[in-house]
């Protein structure tokens, strides 16, 4: 099924109270499909017309749709899906990314840039959405601080055995390990955490004090034939493979996951934590995989961060993120606590 998909965004401010709107049409009658729009709650007006874009692929997938037709009034994010523009802003390379990847999972999809006039319906959508929003902007000073923390140890992570899907507890010396960075975390006074819902992040984020709410999103990379094996086991047994899944993102474990799809996962969680916390302090514990993304997304760094990155059980590394795209990366792995 080819379909239309028409997108916008905007900010009273820029960076402020911004919103998003999406339609979907048949390309063959015109008629309307379906129809998206949110509120963002403080960021820009590049980073709401992203938002739209998202939700109105997210839509088409949604449909069956295999092939989209994309319009925006937007002539960076056209340039920038169609690959004539570099992304320069480090705050909007999360989200071309997972445009991409939605993307990927269609047959076909084209960009066009169209007059504001030619995209009234979507600009109308997203003009309500900021109309939602209901609250004055916060100075583009006003930063929303992630603290992000790995969980304590396991028996696995003892072990050095990847660790993926699998709920494993918390080993005693995690606990231990849990209680210490809650007790760094608690300091820094966030207003709420945000956790994987794999027992081993949710007790990690019990111990800071402060309402534990759990996301999916965060849950680890999915390692399928790999889970519970150390790096050498799959050395001996999974050579080639392992050797592929190195050189690239886009390749998954035999029955698992990519980093490319926990880097759209991780991306959809940032996302919503910004336009949720704007300008709070919010705990997220989680594990390698999804931390690391964000770290890399936030450094502007290559895959090659992936594999040189070494993340402590319980370490905490902290970005700040600004409704005006800036980022700021404050510590990463701090072990201090224990």
């Amino acid at each position: 099924m080819n379909v239309l998909v028409e997108a916008d965004g905007g900010a009273r401010g820029n960076p402020g109270p911004a919103g998003y709107g999406a339609v979907v049409r048949s390309v063959e009658t015109g008629a309307v499909l379906a129809e998206r729009s949110g509120s963002l709650g403080i960021t820009t007006n590049n980073v709401a017309e992203y938002q739209g874009l998202i939700a109105g692929l997210e839509a088409a997938i949604e449909l069956g749709a295999t092939s989209v037709d994309v319009r925006m009034d937007s002539k960076l994010v056209i340039e920038q899906m169609s690959g004539r523009w570099q992304i320069k802003h480090p705050g909007l390379r999360p989200l071309a990314a997972q445009a991409a990847a939605l993307q990927n999972r269609l047959d076909h999809v084209t960009y066009q840039w169209v007059p504001r006039e030619r995209n009234r319906h979507a600009d109308a959508l997203a003009n309500k959405a900021m109309d939602a929003v209901g609250f004055e902007p916060r100075p583009a000073t006003t930063a929303t601080r992630l603290l992000l923390i790995r969980h304590g140890a396991t028996a696995y992570t003892e072990e050095r055995k990847y660790s993926g899907r699998g709920d494993v507890p918390l080993s005693p010396s995690g606990r231990q390990q849990a209680a210490a960075v809650a007790r760094r975390a608690a300091a820094l006074q966030p207003v709420a955490a945000i956790s994987s819902p794999l027992s081993r992040c949710v007790d990690t984020a019990a111990l800071i004090g402060v309402p534990v709410s759990t996301d999916d999103d965060l849950i680890e990379c999915d390692f399928g034939e790999w889970e519970g094996m150390t790096f050498a086991d799959v050395r001996s047994s999974y050579n080639e493979a392992l050797n592929e899944w190195l050189a690239s993102s886009s390749v998954a474990p035999p029955g698992g996951e990519s980093f490319e799809s926990v880097a759209a996962r991780s991306s959809a969680f940032l996302t919503r934590a910004r336009a949720g916390y704007p300008g709070q302090t919010v705990a997220v514990v989680s594990h390698v995989s999804p931390i690391k993304l964000l770290l890399r997304d936030a450094l502007a760094a290559s895959d090659a961060l992936l594999h040189r990155l070494f993340l402590d059980a319980a370490g905490l590394s902290i970005v700040d993120y600004y409704p005006d795209g800036g980022v700021a990366v404050r510590t990463i792995n701090d072990t201090a606590h224990l």
